[in-house]
């Protein structure tokens, strides 16, 4: 049976990318997080199908995550990741997008604002990286996890989610054995090695940067995230000219999954109006 992470396959550069496109209308390009065992479909598996219904949607896996694949001498950066997004909306022959971008993808989606503002409409950011901070014991756990059930099922309940309860067992086994797929833990290890402060660097902007930004931005966080601090949407909050923040309360760092249904609105009504 043919996994639902596994959609279209396009050439990006020297990267085959796995992506999903759904709906029609304004393109949605959606950027999944750096969690172990993730895709695409993995992290917006809620919101595509709901998101379609007025959006082209547009979900790629990153290079390194899912079902993309990478050469094997490849060294992961933010440039590699950036050019991995203009070459797939290139190749796909899309102009402009609105952008989604969740933790990590939250990074990706600022720097294709910062870098190339004419490909870019509006931006939302849900418990994104972006600006610096010490980085948070959860997200330690998160970089520095090797394939385990157990260490998978205690990520999953006491990090990611704000309620683990509401964390099944087939959850958790279906992103372990994500997370140990040929090539995937050994492409995960190599990206984020202690020490791990210098990620969190690597992928923040200056406030110059940030303030360039024109684009009408709307953040989105879970003041309960253990992964990434509430402090870093209210930083670039800030900083952003044209920002509002919304936040969830009892919400870890999984908004889309914990709240769903009221973001899936949320973004609806944010991109049109």
């Amino acid at each position: 049976m043919t996994s639902p992470e596994i959609g279209k396959s396009v050439q990006t550069g020297d990267i085959t990318t796995n992506y999903h496109d759904l709906g029609e209308g304004e393109p949605l390009l959606l950027i999944h997080g750096s969690g172990p065992g993730v895709s695409s479909y993995a992290n917006w598996r809620l919101q595509m199908p709901v998101l379609s219904e007025q959006f082209r949607v547009l979900a790629l896996d990153m290079a390194g995550f899912g079902y993309t694949e990478v050469p094997e001498d490849i060294e992961y950066s933010r440039q590699v990741w950036l050019k991995q997004i203009v070459d797939f909306l290139d190749a796909i022959k899309v102009q402009k997008v609105s952008v989604v971008g969740n933790s990590f993808g939250g990074s990706m989606a600022l720097g294709l604002a910062v870098h190339h503002p004419e490909r870019v409409h509006k931006v939302i950011l849900m418990g994104s990286v972006g600006v610096r901070f010490e980085i948070t014991e959860g997200l330690d756990r998160v970089w520095g996890y090797e394939p385990s059930e157990e260490l998978m099922g205690d990520l999953m309940r006491t990090t990611f989610a704000y309620d683990g309860s509401r964390v099944t067992d087939d959850m958790v086994r279906g992103r372990y054995e994500a997370s140990r797929r040929a090539g995937v833990a050994e492409a995960f290890s190599s990206m984020f090695p202690a020490p791990r402060q210098r990620w969190v660097d690597a992928m923040a902007y200056s406030d110059d940067e940030l303030g360039r930004i024109a684009n009408d931005t709307l953040l989105v966080h879970g003041r309960d995230d253990k992964v990434i601090p509430l402090e870093t949407s209210l930083k670039m909050m800030q900083v952003i000219p044209n920002s509002q923040l919304h936040v969830f309360g009892k919400c870890g760092h999984w908004t889309q999954i914990e709240h769903a249904d009221a973001f899936c609105r949320l973004v609806t009504d944010f991109l049109q109006h």
